[in-house]
C-alpha cells in the first residue's frame, strides 16, 4: 500500500498537466502544432545531447538503449504487418508506431528514482535515449510513411535535429569534454520543461476527442494489450535468458528493464501524430487510456516482479 500510494504521488501531478493542457487549448485556443514543435525540435535534442553527453559509456551501459531501440524497430515492423490487414488507412502505421514505444521519459524516469539506486537512475535516463531515437527515427518514418513515399519520409527523418544531437553528445562523451558548470541547472529546467509540456500537450490533443472517430475500440484494445502484455512478457524472457545463460547485466539492470518495458504508451506519439496529421485525436485517447490504467497496473506489476 505504502509503494502504492508513493506512486500516486508521483504520477498525480503529471494528470494535473494534462488537464492544464486541455484548458489552454479549449478556453485559451493556444496552438498545438507550435508546442509540437518546440517538444520535437527544440527540447528534445537538448536533452538527448546532455543525457549522451553526461553518462559513462561501458559496455552493458551501451547495450541497453541499443537493445531496446532493436526491440522496439522489431515489435514497429511486425505490428505494422499485421495491422494493415485490418486497417485500410494510415491508423495502421499509427497503432504500429505508438505500440512500439512508451512513456519512459514523463513516468518512466520519476518510477527510475522512486524504485532504482541513484547511479542506475542515471543508466535509465541514458536508456530512455531509446525511445528517443526510434520515435524520431523509425517511428516518424513508419508514422509518416502513412501519408507520405518512401523518399519524402525518409528526407523528413533526416531532418530531425535530434539524431545530430545524438551524435554530436555522444563524440563529445567519447573525447572527455564536460558540460560548463553554469549550464548544469538550465538542463534541469530543461527537462521540467519537456516533461510538463509534454503532459501538457497529452491534454491539448483531447480537444476533439469525441470527433472524428477517436473512439475506436479495437485501436485502444491493441495497443493497451500489446504495451502491457507483450513488452512485458518479452522482456521478462530476455532477463530469464541472461540469468540464467549470459549473465551479461546484473539484477539491478533487468529491473531498470522491466520498469523501462511496463511504462503506458508514450506522450510523444501525439506530437509526432499531430506534426503529420495522422489521426492525432485517436492516438490521443488511447495514451490517456492508457495512462489512466498504469495508475493501478505499474505497481502491481512492479510487486509481483520483487516478491
Amino acid at each position: 500500500m505504502s509503494v502504492f500510494l508513493t506512486l500516486l504521488g508521483k504520477i498525480i501531478p503529471l494528470y494535473f498537466s494534462i488537464l492544464l493542457g486541455l484548458f489552454s487549448t479549449v478556453f485559451l485556443k493556444c496552438d498545438k502544432e507550435s508546442i509540437a514543435k518546440i517538444l520535437l525540435f527544440i527540447l528534445a535534442p537538448i536533452i538527448v545531447f546532455n543525457a549522451t553527453l553526461n553518462v559513462k559509456l561501458e559496455a552493458s551501459v551501451i547495450f541497453l538503449p541499443i537493445f531496446f531501440f532493436l526491440l522496439s524497430t522489431i515489435i514497429a515492423f511486425i505490428s505494422l504487418s499485421f495491422f494493415k490487414k485490418i486497417y485500410q488507412d494510415n491508423t495502421s502505421n499509427l497503432l504500429a508506431f505508438s505500440t512500439a514505444t512508451g512513456n519512459t521519459g514523463n513516468i518512466g524516469i520519476p518510477l527510475a528514482i522512486l524504485f532504482l539506486e541513484p547511479s542506475i537512475v542515471d543508466v535509465f535516463i541514458f536508456t530512455v535515449l531509446a525511445s528517443l531515437l526510434y520515435q524520431n527515427s523509425v517511428g516518424y518514418y513508419i508514422t509518416a510513411k502513412g501519408n507520405f513515399t518512401a523518399k519524402q519520409s525518409f528526407i523528413k527523418v533526416i531532418k530531425l535535429p535530434v539524431l545530430y544531437a545524438f551524435l554530436l553528445g555522444l563524440i563529445l562523451n567519447i573525447f572527455g569534454f564536460k558540460m560548463p558548470e553554469i549550464f548544469l541547472d538550465y538542463s534541469d529546467y530543461l527537462k521540467g520543461a519537456y516533461a510538463i509540456l509534454g503532459m501538457m500537450f497529452l491534454g491539448m490533443g483531447m480537444e476533439k476527442i469525441k470527433t472524428n472517430g477517436a473512439f475506436d475500440k479495437r485501436f485502444i484494445f491493441y495497443s493497451l494489450f500489446i504495451k502491457f502484455v507483450i513488452w512485458p512478457v518479452l522482456i521478462l524472457i530476455f532477463i530469464y535468458i541472461d540469468k540464467n545463460y549470459l549473465n551479461f547485466l546484473n539484477k539491478d539492470f533487468h529491473l531498470l528493464m522491466f520498469i523501462f518495458s511496463i511504462v503506458p504508451l508514450a506522450g510523444n506519439t501525439v506530437t509526432v501524430a499531430t506534426l503529420l496529421d495522422v489521426k492525432p485525436e485517436k492516438i490521443s485517447l488511447a495514451v490517456f487510456i492508457s495512462t489512466l490504467v498504469s495508475l493501478f497496473y505499474i505497481p502491481m506489476m512492479v510487486y509481483l516482479y520483487t516478491s
